[in-house]
Order: structure tokens, then sequence, then C-alpha cells
């Protein structure tokens, strides 16, 4: 009566368990050598996200409207420099407008109600809306306790005109090759 190939490899003999425990030792090497390799490349410095940054050319109008640049603020200049793209903070004197161009699928893009409750604001009135050129925002009022109210509308565009209003779903279509690049995301704020 022979024995069935499971029984006679995984039996509790010598030679099977250096067998084992030598299979399992060069797993585990090949293992640390992927994870070596995977740190490595992330400590890799992106190439000079300031240069492009700085080098980028934002628009001089908003709806017809002339901007002015203003300088990002010490937290808005700590993310830019790793961010994948170009960040630009204007305003025309009555909102605040801030365009990030994304080079590439990143969650270092997530929406703005996220970085308006990190700070401390209360989200209402969360909606889509359509404005005067009939391009669709996700909206919402920000509130921070005793302060005025902010209403803050966001979108963004691919390079071939596609927009999205949920972060989400930008982020998957990108990947996936559905939506192409550079892509173009407008966070406008204007007090109440």
């Amino acid at each position: 009566m022979s024995t069935p190939f499971f029984e006679r490899w995984f039996a509790n003999h010598f030679i099977n368990r250096i067998g084992h425990k030598t299979a399992f030792a060069l797993a585990m090497l090949l293992c640390m050598l992927c994870m070596l390799w995977s740190t490595a490349a992330a400590l890799r410095a992106p190439a000079a996200p300031e240069t492009m940054a700085a080098s980028h050319e934002w628009p001089s109008q908003w709806d017809g409207v002339p901007l002015r640049p203003l300088a990002l603020s010490e937290v808005e200049q700590r993310f830019a420099d790793r961010f994948p793209g170009a960040i630009g903070r204007m305003t025309d004197g009555t909102q605040t407008l801030v365009m990030r161009e994304v080079k590439q699928p990143t969650r270092m893009l997530h929406p703005a109600a996220d970085c308006y409750r990190a700070l401390g604001y209360r989200i209402e009135q969360a909606r889509l809306e359509r404005d005067a050129q009939a391009r669709l925002w996700r909206c919402f009022v920000a509130q921070l306790h005793g302060a005025q109210k902010i209403r803050v509308c966001e979108r963004i565009v691919d390079a071939q005109g596609t927009a999205f209003t949920d972060t989400s779903a930008w982020y998957w279509s990108a990947a996936s090759g559905q939506s192409t690049g550079p892509w173009q995301a407008v966070t406008v704020a204007r007090p109440m």
C-alpha cells in the first residue's frame, strides 16, 4: 500500500524538516530583499518639486477677472514640496483660488472638506452645484467656531476636459487609465 503524496512530503521526518526550513529561509530572504528594494525606491528624492512649482505658469484670469498670486502658507509649502505636480494660490480680490496641476494619480489630492475638517471647521450644506458657465462643482460651507462662514467649491478636470467632483472617482479613473493627465484641480473659497 503506497502512502499518499501529501503525507509523504509533509511527514515528520528529518529530511522533510530540513527541506521545509530551508525553503522558508529562502522565502524570508526573498521577502527581505524585496522590502529593501521598496524602501530604497521610496527614499529616492523626487525630481526638484520646488522648481516645478516655481516654474509653473498659472492663469492670469479666472472667469474674466484678473488674478493676483498669493504666497503659499508654511503648511501649504511643506505639502507642495512632496506633491506630484504644482500648487498655486491666487485671489481675484473677493475669493481665493487654490490650483493644483497633477501629473499622476495620487492620494495626496484629497477633498477640500477633509482639509477644512482637519483645521477644525464644521462642514455643512455639501452638495453639487452648477455655476454661471454650467460647470459642475462640489460645494460646501465651512465654519470655524465664532468665525465667518466660507463657501468652498471644487472640481478636477482632465486633459480631455472631463470633469470630476468626487476625488475618489477621479483617482480610480486616473489610476485605471480611463482619465489622462495632466489634471487641474481647482478649489475656490469665498467668505460669506
